[in-house]
């Protein structure tokens, strides 16, 4: 009677998932040549100038990346696997994603915060909607030539919003462009809402199908390193509370009984308590409790540098539409540097109580503005 054959090794049974986590297949000499150095260097070099150490997890991404500059640009260049990029708040993901950016040398290229990209995709989508493709249309205005595109602060809350996504991720892939993407949330967190889900459960697929997934983790929250942002412009901002007269007059605002001005927003109309060359001031009602959207932020951005929004209440009280009108209202701000002075009734850390899953992301960005006390 023959011999049963031999079982295989441990390593052998794991070899699948070993290749997966080394590469998907990446050869062994990526990562060895001078592309994949340009990255490396790239990063050694801004670390030592802002006094970070890399935790072993960034130093995974960078090693990744350097692979992904090897194949991209090597003698056989090719797409290599897109990369998503998650973990909490303040663990260096933007930092990463810049990074590699800026590390490329090329101009084919694009890094764009995930709101202001669906912004202007609902908008092409709608000026095209005549055509066949209102979709391939929009991303051919869009991206035109575009290598690799880099998606910040990922998330997903709309089911409508995730359907296109299903679409928007096929037909980036299809282009063959290099996809990076970072978000708060393994792709398995994006959608929490259990009524949408299952839904949404191609485009997880999908991302794990072509990305490497990569938890960026760590001990610190770099974003509480005050020193190294001293040329971002938010971080010169500040908190203020709880708004008496006397700071009122230090930030030279007008008196809480002012009247109102009218402020036209494409087609919309705004209440603003102010407006004076590049400077807005709104309360918090005028932005958040009103229905505005993303692209009304984008477009007073383009217009306004120094903002002061008033009166911003206990989060935790607010509807969650709300507090996801000023979490995104945050972000946009963040993303486009803006000056913010921002004026609550109570210490920070009680105003940003609330229920909303991503305002651990917007209290880490505010903890960086400057705490002005009562002057009285």
């Amino acid at each position: 009677m023959p011999a049963p054959p031999p079982k295989p090794s441990k390593l052998l049974a794991r070899w699948p998932a070993l290749r997966r986590w080394l590469g998907k297949g990446v050869p062994a000499s990526a990562g060895h040549d001078a592309n994949a150095q340009v990255i490396r260097d790239h990063f050694r070099n801004k670390a030592h100038e802002q006094g970070y150490t890399l935790s072993h997890s960034q130093q995974r991404v960078i090693d990744c990346m350097a692979q992904q500059a090897s194949l991209l640009f090597g003698a056989s260049a090719h797409t290599p696997p897109s990369l998503y990029l998650f973990g909490a708040v303040g663990r260096g993901k933007s930092w990463l994603l810049d990074g590699f950016f800026q590390a490329l040398p090329i101009s084919e290229k694009r890094r764009l915060h995930f709101h202001q990209f669906f912004a202007q995709l609902h908008a092409g989508m709608f000026r095209h909607r005549g055509q066949d493709d209102a979709l391939e249309v929009t991303l051919d205005e869009l991206l035109e030539d575009c290598r690799v595109l880099c998606f910040d602060e990922f998330h997903v809350h709309d089911i409508g919003d995730a359907m296109l996504i299903t679409r928007l991720f096929k037909a980036l892939f299809k282009r063959r462009i290099l996809l990076l993407v970072t978000s708060n949330y393994p792709p398995e967190g994006l959608l929490p809402n259990p009524l949408y889900h299952a839904r949404f459960k191609p485009v997880i697929e999908l991302i794990h199908a072509r990305m490497h997934v990569m938890e960026v983790g760590g001990p610190h929250d770099y974003r509480s390193q005050q020193r190294h942002f001293q040329h971002q412009v938010f971080t010169h901002g500040h908190y203020v509370w709880p708004g008496t007269p006397a700071q009122r007059a230090a930030l030279d605002l007008p008196p809480n009984d002012a009247q109102p001005v009218a402020l036209t927003v494409g087609t919309r109309q705004f209440q603003a308590r102010f407006c004076t060359d590049r400077r807005i001031c709104f309360t918090f009602n005028d932005l958040c409790e009103q229905p505005t959207a993303v692209m009304d932020y984008l477009e007073l951005c383009r217009r306004f540098d120094h903002w002061v929004i008033e009166d911003l209440p206990e989060l935790g009280e607010c509807p969650i539409a709300a507090q996801q009108r000023f979490i995104n209202l945050i972000d946009v701000l963040y993303d486009q540097d803006k000056h913010l002075t921002l004026i609550g009734r109570l210490p920070l850390r009680e105003s940003l109580e609330g229920h909303a899953i991503d305002l651990a992301r917007t209290r880490s960005r505010l903890g960086q503005l400057q705490t002005m006390h009562d002057l009285s």
